[in-house]
């Protein structure tokens, strides 16, 4: 067994346009300040990182692990989310997504999608020479919307869509595995990798490639009453990565899943700082610990109450309480005892004539 790596901060929630979250020089002195070990970094923020620069220079890859590493910080992974949003976009959120790309994609679907996917490449390129063997992404949708089958779905729509998905990605999977890294799809609701099966459909369709992986985020499997600890069992071998997100579910006589289209202070399911909610992490990072998962453990924060400072202070020590260093030994070894073969029939009542 190996002990879980941590604690790790993503980044995306925490980039601002004020110091000290404008920079990631200024970003890692307060993380490190916090008591973080590495950091997780979205590829898409120019604030923080130049992917187009990292994917090409080797120089700028290697200043930047010196720098965090002046401040006893290494990088866990990079993450694509936004990019891998854009590879895969149904036409009712054309006009939210297009604020993810630059400006003169604004309105071009087609070009915003090659944009992306080119975006992602170079993410993995990056990722190579950084040293990582993991990166973290959103699977795009394009049959969110028909999740709820009313009017019922037309036959075939959901394996065209699954076949159109695979096909935009599997470039791209190729291309990390070209550079050794494992592309890890956050199952997530709102993608259309939101659940088991649904990576199932996915997973089958790229051909069981053996760069597709997953984040693990048991906060989103809480939203939708799905049963993280079975999950991890059943996908221990394609978790790669793992996000520790806390979250509650407390369904009224008036909302439920779905939220009502309240505010999220305001949903029967909720985002919670680590501790707040009710992720049951004693037997998530037990699991994780029994089935050899060797990654880092990453705080995300996102929660609708709690100061995000706060949150990432109290995470810190939340996830140092959780990681289990792991035994080398057997707790019953001192009561044993050599025993030859002969003995062992003997004990098992075994003759032989």
């Amino acid at each position: 067994m190996k002990t879980i790596q941590g604690p790790s901060l993503h980044l995306a929630q925490f980039a601002a346009d004020t110091a000290p979250f404008n920079t990631l020089p200024a970003i890692a002195e307060w993380a490190a300040g916090m008591g973080f070990k590495a950091l997780q970094i979205p590829a898409w923020d120019a604030r923080l990182f130049d992917v187009a620069q990292a994917a090409h220079s080797q120089q700028y890859c290697d200043d930047l692990v010196a720098m965090l590493a002046s401040h006893g910080l290494v990088i866990s992974e990079l993450t694509t989310h936004i990019l891998g949003q854009l590879v895969a976009v149904h036409p009712a959120y054309d006009a939210l997504c297009d604020s993810f790309a630059p400006a003169h994609l604004h309105g071009q679907p087609a070009a915003r999608t090659e944009w992306a996917i080119e975006q992602v490449k170079l993410a993995a390129m990056a990722s190579k020479r950084l040293g990582l063997t993991d990166m973290g992404t959103f699977s795009g949708s394009f049959a969110w919307p028909y999740l709820f089958p009313f009017p019922q779905r037309p036959p075939g729509l959901i394996e065209a869509a699954f076949d159109e998905l695979a096909r935009r990605w599997l470039p791209i999977l190729d291309v990390c595995e070209e550079q050794g890294i494992n592309l890890c799809y956050e199952i997530h609701p709102s993608e259309d990798l939101h659940d088991g099966i649904s990576f199932e459909m996915f997973y089958e369709r790229v051909g069981r490639h053996p760069r597709c992986k997953m984040l693990f985020d048991p906060s989103h499997f809480v939203l939708q009453q799905l049963n993280y600890l079975e999950f991890i069992d059943i996908y221990k071998d394609h978790i790669r990565m793992f996000h520790v997100k806390d979250a509650e579910f407390n369904p009224t006589g008036r909302q439920g899943i779905y939220g009502g289209y309240q505010s999220w202070e305001n949903r029967a399911g909720r985002f919670r700082s680590l501790g707040d909610g009710q992720v049951d992490f004693k037997a998530i990072f037990s699991k994780m610990a029994q089935n050899d998962y060797a990654g880092w453990a990453t705080l995300e924060w996102e929660c609708c109450l709690k100061d995000q400072e706060v949150g990432a202070r109290e995470g810190v020590a939340f996830i140092n309480a959780h990681i289990i260093p792991v035994t080398d030994k057997i707790f019953d070894d001192f009561a044993g005892a050599p025993v030859s073969a002969q003995q062992i029939n003997t004990l098992l009542g075994i003759t032989h004539n």
